[in-house]
């Protein structure tokens, strides 16, 4: 079987150079960059399967680094490596292209994981984002309790608009998008916006 091949982009050398002992037994290590531009450049050059950068790079930052990545055709799967624990932060990931999105304190175990899964074709978010059921979460009869109005809602919550935003584009009041945010979490038993993007991807609620 082929290794998956890597490119890890990183402007702190020590991990960096951590991320290379860590994963170099497993996987075909391409390369690392230290920055978004060169991030660019060595993904187009080198056509890895999976790159593995942080969001916070010199010169052009992970997000917009992953856009001109996707933007030119590139197949390569992204996982972003990231110490923030953020709900807005990982919803912008996977608006500009993301797979995954993993803690840097997560366990190297973990990480591996996200990378086999996301190389497989499937969506990777850190456990250690937020808490969540550990029963599957296939259930038909979740997906089917959400109305049309609150998918529309939680649609916009991933691409990381506000409830104010998404309440002009819906046309509604604020209040009630923020209603809508609320009842959607009692129905899905979950705590923050972080764990409703989470579990909505797991669900397949959102792409």
């Amino acid at each position: 079987m082929e290794r998956i091949r890597l490119l890890l982009a990183d402007d702190h050398v020590m991990f960096a150079q951590g991320l290379v002992s860590l994963l170099r037994d497993e996987f075909e290590l391409l390369g690392t960059v230290a920055n978004g531009e060169q991030l660019v450049d060595a993904s187009l050059s080198l056509h890895p399967d999976v790159i593995l950068c942080d969001i916070s790079m010199p010169i052009v930052n992970g997000f917009d680094a992953v856009r001109k990545i996707k933007a030119s055709g590139s197949e390569a799967k992204v996982i972003f490596l990231t110490m923030h624990n953020d709900a807005s932060l990982l919803a912008e990931a996977f608006r500009c292209g993301a797979s995954g999105y993993v803690l840097k304190h997560a366990a190297g175990e973990e990480l591996a994981n996200a990378i086999r899964d996301v190389a497989a074709g499937r969506n990777y978010i850190s456990s250690l984002i937020s808490r969540l059921p550990e029963e599957p979460l296939t259930n038909p009869t979740q997906k089917s309790t959400l109305t049309p109005r609150q998918r529309e809602v939680l649609e916009l919550i991933s691409r990381g608009l506000t409830m104010k935003e998404i309440a002009a584009q819906l046309n509604i009041s604020t209040r009630t998008a923020e209603s809508h945010k609320y009842e959607m979490m009692q129905t899905l038993g979950v705590e923050t916006t972080a764990d409703l993007i989470r579990y909505s991807l797991r669900l397949g609620l959102i792409s």
